[in-house]
């Protein structure tokens, strides 16, 4: 085998290998608490959300009883439930936002 191939092969190896790193989708929970207001400024601040994509995930919120936030690398998304959970505690409200991993 020449040279070139080995080294195409080795490297289809090492790329076989490599894993992808697990992903959750974020969902906010409706309550019969929690402000429309604050719940579209957590979405805007902590998901980067623009003003007509928050409002509509907030609408989903309360109409359907969920909203989805977005689907982050795991870690991303513990991080982000961890954020929305602390704004809402020191707002005083009652937010619940879980993980779904996939």
């Amino acid at each position: 085998m020449s040279k070139n191939k080995q080294q195409n092969q080795g490297q289809s190896l090492v790329e076989d290998q490599v894993k992808l790193p697990r992903r959750a989708r974020v969902v906010l929970l409706n309550d019969d608490y929690t402000s429309m207001d604050f719940v579209v400024r957590v979405l805007m601040e902590v998901f980067r959300k623009n003003n007509a994509e928050a409002t509509g995930i907030m609408m989903a919120v309360h109409e359907k009883g969920r909203g989805e936030c977005g689907v982050y690398t795991l870690e991303i998304a513990e991080t982000k439930v961890s954020q929305v959970h602390s704004r809402a505690r020191a707002a005083g409200f009652p937010l619940r936002c879980i993980l779904e991993v996939l």
